[in-house]
């Protein structure tokens, strides 16, 4: 599994509840500028429109090698589920109030274009505080030892 790109932000903003691996609908620039490390899912999030799953504000760089078939960069963007994962994450995001954050996009032992998407329940501004005082602790217990 090579991880292309990581959204980092996820983990400090986000609790996650559930993981799910996801293929993702992509045009063959895309695929390039992924297979050279230019996108950036920091920003993104998933929407549900029509029984689907759509990745929302990702951003795949063009392809300079790419002329008139280039893609849009920010597109929204067809994420390739099972109709009972689609069902089941649907249900969760309209009962809870839960958000569909994207963590990672990676190519799996196969070569395709993988990414994998959390949902996840926004921290509150004390519960930041307190995870960075525990690294903050964890790292001063590491160093006097």
């Amino acid at each position: 599994m090579t991880i292309v790109a990581q959204n980092r932000k996820a983990r400090y903003n986000f609790s996650f509840l559930e993981l799910f691996e996801s293929g993702i609908e992509l045009k063959g620039s895309e695929v390039k500028s992924l297979r050279n490390g230019r996108v950036n899912i920091s920003e993104s999030y998933a929407r549900e429109e029509g029984n689907e799953l759509f990745l929302i504000n990702s951003h795949f760089s063009k392809y300079s090698n790419s002329s008139y078939l280039n893609h849009e960069e920010t597109r929204p963007r067809k994420l390739l589920l099972n109709r009972r994962e689609i069902r089941k994450i649907i249900g969760k995001l309209n009962k809870e109030s839960l958000t569909l954050v994207p963590t990672k996009i990676f190519f799996n032992k196969k070569g395709f274009a993988k990414i994998e998407i959390a949902l996840a329940k926004g921290k509150k501004s004390h519960d930041k505080r307190e995870v960075s005082k525990k690294r903050s602790w964890e790292r001063e217990k590491k160093n006097y030892k």
